[in-house]
């Protein structure tokens, strides 16, 4: 069953403000017994701030007035008592100032080793623009006599998933351009 968030602080709440017996308000807790006992006489938690489950959704006043009226039932969280973890959007991503002046060596190494990927893809992938890809491209970057082609994975600008993704894409996007290579596998020395 799931917990209320904070459970030790509800059940301070509940002891306070609600006429539950110490069995209803553990069993909603996830407490023993004899430590809602415990909170009520004082020995625990005495300066604990209790946390109301009603202000913050996780039970209604209409199932707390349920409860009180019979001993042997027990409390049940509200439906959406907690929140959905946010989904990972995909966007634009940090890249720390550290790793900045790896993404030239980036772009160079798939340039020479998966030409199939599209510029929308690399820009995707390492977090540039598509003129710095095309200034490496035709060796007229204000860095090129210093740019080392080396694998995104390994410097971590990206992950092998995402790469291995935008592969099969650019796979799937044009057949021809297949190499007969497998897709990359090992993570190459740096």
């Amino acid at each position: 069953m799931p917990l209320p968030l904070m459970p030790k602080a509800t059940a301070v709440w509940l002891v306070e403000h609600t006429s539950l017996s110490f069995d209803q308000i553990a069993a909603f807790c996830g407490l023993h017994a004899l430590e809602v006992q415990a909170i009520a006489d004082g020995e625990v938690a005495t300066m604990m701030q209790g946390l109301d489950p009603v202000a913050n959704g996780q039970i209604t006043k209409a199932e707390i007035a349920r409860c009180e009226a019979d001993p042997a039932l027990r409390l049940r969280l509200a439906s959406g008592a907690h929140p959905v973890p946010a989904t990972k959007h995909k966007g634009p991503k940090y890249t720390p100032i550290s790793k900045r002046q790896d993404k030239p060596d980036a772009i160079a190494w798939i340039l020479k080793n998966h030409p199939e990927l599209s510029d929308a893809q690399i820009s995707r992938l390492i977090g540039t623009t598509k003129p710095t890809i095309a200034a490496i491209r035709d060796r007229s970057h204000w860095n090129s006599p210093n740019i080392k082609p080396r694998n995104p994975v390994a410097i971590g600008l990206c992950s092998q998933a995402d790469f291995e993704a935008q592969l099969v894409i650019a796979r799937k996007q044009n057949p021809h351009a297949v190499r007969a290579e497998p897709l990359l596998t090992e993570i190459d020395e740096i």
